[in-house]
């Protein structure tokens, strides 16, 4: 008489069992939260370096900076607005990272090297953090370079000097190792790009 409960705990133990052990199976399965609130591009065959002059006559390519994230922004110093707001949003971005902040470099190139002198970058990018850097180049050069990085830029306007420039408005960000890694949409929340940020210097 005392095994006849066993008896009917054994079927009905694999009855519970075998939905629970489904469940376990589809949660095993199920992805995992990406690491980047933005557009990871890891393995991207463009966008791999670059040689410019910062704004303190400097010769510069990207291994220079190896062991801080890069941030990379294509603008130009007379932008009524997006460049601003770009460079306004990686200053509070810096903000937000604290001491980490000084392990990123974030780095301006000009799609408007006949107006952007190394004095007028030198004068116009630190205004939104010390620790930034303008770079400029021969016109031919900085072609080739946002040909590389897949940035679109043309002037519009009167070409005799009072122009503006349609530009390509994201941002991209290289891993410590010198990896582009990410590409960040233009007025992305300052908060998301510094998790962003630190997710890569945790080695994600």
């Amino acid at each position: 008489m005392l095994s006849r409960p066993h008896a009917i705990a054994r079927p009905l133990f694999r009855l519970l069992a075998a939905p629970l052990l489904a469940l376990g199976l589809l949660a095993a399965c199920a992805p995992s939260e990406p690491a980047f609130k933005s557009t990871d591009i890891t393995g991207a065959d463009y966008g791999k370096n670059f040689a410019l002059t910062d704004h303190h006559g400097q010769p510069r390519t990207l291994p220079d900076f190896k062991g801080k994230v890069v941030t990379l922004f294509f603008g130009y110093t007379q932008c009524p607005d997006v460049c601003p707001t770009a460079l306004s949003g990686m200053s509070t971005v810096m903000q937000a990272l604290g001491a980490d902040a000084d392990r990123v470099q974030v780095i301006f190139v000009t799609v408007d090297p006949e107006r952007d002198t190394p004095e007028l970058l030198a004068e116009y990018v630190p205004l939104f953090d010390k620790r930034f850097l303008g770079m400029a180049g021969p016109p031919e050069k900085i072609a080739e370079i946002a040909r590389d990085f897949r940035v679109f830029y043309r002037k519009s306007g009167d070409l005799q000097g009072h122009y503006t420039i349609d530009h390509t408005a994201g941002t991209y960000v290289f891993g410590p190792d010198g990896r582009a890694r990410l590409y960040v949409r233009h007025a992305e929340d300052p908060q998301v790009i510094a998790a962003d940020i630190k997710a890569l210097l945790a080695g994600k």
